[in-house]
């Protein structure tokens, strides 16, 4: 399976202009499944997204949708997705005969530089999907301190992991520290892709993570390009064996959790 990660610039509020660059990179690619960063649709550094929010499908996904069948591709993208009153930060998988899966970002940072919350609604679902490769997983950025999701993704089967991020230079070491521990605790291939250029600063640094941790590819720092590699999925077999962490999981430590969670939430 080839993949391509595109580590880009996208263009504030232009969306033509940015479906206009990820078709470029597709095209050029020549991969089976192609990944773009968080909010790549309309840039990550806007105001207001009332405007330039769309629902799914619709006019933007639809000309994706175009694409990923020209190029018998899986396509991964960000975009903010308007459903009735409401816009979501929202991850897209678009699939080769033109199915359409998205993923809404459970947890919006509103801290730092960051106002998500200002923007968006929270996502409440976890769903895996089922392609001609495997199960995949979908997370954005500040979702990766969170293993619950990968958790849950793995136990619902999942074998590909990707999260798609704007992430700043004064984030790197974290994310950087996390993401390969997501990869090894639910065995599973992890990707990561961000975004690169701005005022403030991301760093780019697509990764590719085997499901032992390995790192398979990885870009450059604050440069546009692609990061390819053709994985291996059959290496799974062995990572699990090997580690066989989702058959050890015990159901009674989430019962747990919810307890002391719920007692949190009494003393507060």
């Amino acid at each position: 399976m080839k993949v391509s990660l595109v580590q880009a610039s996208p263009k504030s509020g232009n969306k033509d202009e940015n479906i206009r660059i990820m078709k470029k990179h597709i095209k050029k690619s020549k991969s089976d499944l192609v990944v773009f960063g968080e909010l790549f649709l309309t840039g990550y550094e806007n105001k207001d997204f009332s405007e330039l929010a769309e629902p799914i499908p619709g006019e933007s996904v639809n000309k994706i949708i175009e694409i990923a069948k020209e190029n018998n591709c899986y396509i991964v993208f960000g975009m903010p997705e308007k459903e009735n009153d409401k816009i979501y930060n929202t991850s897209v998988l678009v699939h080769p005969d033109g199915k359409t899966d998205r993923y809404r970002k459970w947890f919006l940072p509103n801290f730092g530089i960051f106002e998500e919350k200002k923007y968006f609604k929270e996502g409440n679902e976890i769903n895996v999907f089922e392609t001609k490769f495997g199960k995949i997983g979908l997370l954005t950025c500040y979702d990766i301190f969170f293993p619950e999701i990968c958790k849950s993704y793995a136990l619902q089967g999942a074998d590909i992991l990707i999260c798609i991020s704007a992430s700043p230079e004064t984030s790197r070491l974290y994310f950087e520290r996390v993401m390969q521990a997501r990869a090894v605790e639910n065995t599973c291939f992890f990707f990561y892709t961000n975004l690169v250029g701005s005022k403030v600063k991301f760093w780019g640094g697509n990764t590719i993570i085997g499901p032992k941790g390995d790192i398979k590819a990885k870009g450059e720092y604050f440069k546009e390009m692609i990061v390819g590699y053709d994985i291996d999925l059959n290496e799974l077999k062995g990572a699990r064996e090997m580690r066989p962490v989702i058959r050890n999981t015990r159901a009674e430590i989430y019962e747990k959790l919810c307890e002391m969670m719920n007692a949190n939430i009494r003393r507060h």
